[in-house]
């Protein structure tokens, strides 16, 4: 590993070179999306990104011959632990040259830094959290990554592997086209007698109250996903600043409540695929491609269920098949034909089935890695 130099980023222009560096990676890959520079700054900015009131994260960067060739970054979610009584860190933003000697450099450098902090496991990657881009790609490389969801070379496995890391837990990402769906008998008999059984009404986004929408969001998200592994509660502050990000981006049609009894008890986010005009801003937004956003709208060929949940005491009920039911009839009447529902965990019976239901295929996953910290 000689002629390996490692350093923290510790200057603003050490955190450009930190965010920019996938450009050199990605460069000949037509299926790379680059990520917006401005939103990266908000993502690992200490000061301002409300996930560091609960964690704390270092971030290095490699140096061979004067030339950078790797990042990656430590973090340890206090939270995350608190919750699930653990004692694991993780690592994140990883990205590298195909040169086993700079992953082991960096790998290591993230891992005596967690050991540092008196942690016992590095899992990864999360970008910072299971609530952001989560996930190394396994299977599905020959296409663009939906918005919000990882993209990497294939030889990103090889190097976590040959470095002793082992499988923890396979995400996977469903292909769900509408005509398929529309066909599917039994999601639409299930969601017909759901709806009437237990009198659920789906309701959409008003902008116009949206304080009070994003009440009724914090109301359901920690509740519905809280049994799943991996999962951590989003703190008021974080799904502020989450609903800020989003709330330009945000298709009403496609933000679903349920309640019965007018009581909430489930919610949908979907996102129509930004990563489709994100692509040709090559990370920039300014000062005139955020005017895409609107006039190349129309463009946009899919859509990505990123969250439906039910709370517990109304699941099993069939009203994730009602949730289903109306997206893929909402995304369609917006001509919108694909949509991918991501990420279910590979143990997820209940979320698998019902995609499985849908004539949904598994076209892509994913791979959390773990490593014993010695």
């Amino acid at each position: 590993m000689s002629g390996i130099k490692i350093s923290t980023v510790a200057t603003k222009k050490d955190l450009i070179t930190f965010i920019k560096f996938p450009w050199k990676i990605y460069k000949n890959d037509p299926h790379w999306v680059p990520p917006l520079i401005y939103d990266k700054k908000k993502i690992l900015d200490k000061e301002k990104n409300p996930f560091f009131e609960h964690a704390e994260m270092e971030m290095f960067l490699a140096e061979r011959n004067g030339e950078i060739v790797g990042r990656i970054a430590a973090i340890k979610n206090d939270l995350h632990n608190k919750y699930h009584n653990d004692n694991v860190g993780f690592f994140g933003f990883f990205e590298c040259i195909n040169d086993q000697s700079v992953a082991n450099t960096l790998f290591d450098a993230a891992n005596k830094w967690l050991k540092s902090k008196g942690l016992s496991a590095m899992r990864g990657p999360a970008n910072p959290s299971s609530n952001d881009e989560y996930g190394m790609l396994l299977e599905g490389f020959d296409d663009e990554p939906r918005i919000l969801m990882p993209y990497n070379p294939k030889y990103y496995l090889d190097l976590c592997e040959n470095y002793g890391m082992k499988k923890a837990k396979d995400l996977n990402a469903f292909k769900l086209e509408s005509d398929k769906v529309l066909s599917a008998d039994k999601i639409g008999r299930v969601a017909e007698l759901a709806k009437k059984r237990y009198g659920l009404k789906i309701s959409e986004l008003d902008m116009k109250n949206f304080n009070s929408e994003l009440d009724k969001i914090k109301f359901v998200y920690n509740k519905a996903w809280a049994p799943n592994w991996g999962f951590v509660p989003l703190t008021e502050a974080e799904i502020d600043a989450m609903a800020k990000d989003l709330k330009p981006l945000a298709e009403p049609s496609l933000v679903l409540f349920g309640e019965i009894d007018n009581q909430l008890v489930g919610f949908a986010l979907v996102m129509l695929d930004y990563n489709q005009i994100f692509k040709s801003m090559n990370g920039k937004i300014f000062p005139f491609n955020f005017i895409k956003l609107y006039t190349q709208k129309k463009k946009i060929e899919w859509s990505r269920i990123i969250t439906l949940g039910i709370i517990p005491e109304h699941q099993k009920k069939g009203l994730d098949a009602v949730f289903y039911w109306e997206i893929v009839n909402r995304a369609r009447r917006l001509g919108i034909l694909l949509g991918e529902a991501s990420w279910v965990l590979e143990d997820n019976d209940m979320m698998n089935r019902g995609a499985a239901a849908m004539n949904g295929e598994v076209y892509k996953k994913y791979r959390l890695f773990q490593l014993d910290i010695k």
